[in-house]
């Protein structure tokens, strides 16, 4: 949550953020998804590469899955929860 600080004092157009949940508790994984959610609410542009699907599938608008160092699936977050076929195959996830 430091690092989110810091980063917002410098009032960027995009924000960067590499796997911001990793390694952390639980519960401090729901804080930084909430907190993330209320930047995008506020109008920050947000990148955001993250392993932890429910938590980036809830913030996200759009989604890259990549492979290999390819993108092997690009789509709204909609489309992707749809994707049955994406989602065994890259995401092991099914509904």
């Amino acid at each position: 949550m430091l690092a989110i600080g810091r980063a917002l004092m410098t009032n960027p157009e995009l924000l960067l953020m590499d796997e911001p949940s990793e390694g952390l508790a639980p519960l401090i994984v729901r804080e930084i998804g909430s907190i993330i959610g209320q930047l995008k609410t506020g109008g920050f542009s947000i990148l955001l590469v993250e392993q932890n699907l429910p938590m980036a599938m809830e913030i996200a608008d759009y989604a890259y899955i990549i492979s290999k160092g390819t993108i092997v699936h690009e789509s709204t977050i909609d489309e992707l929860k749809e994707n049955e076929e994406i989602k065994v195959k890259y995401l092991c996830a099914t509904e």
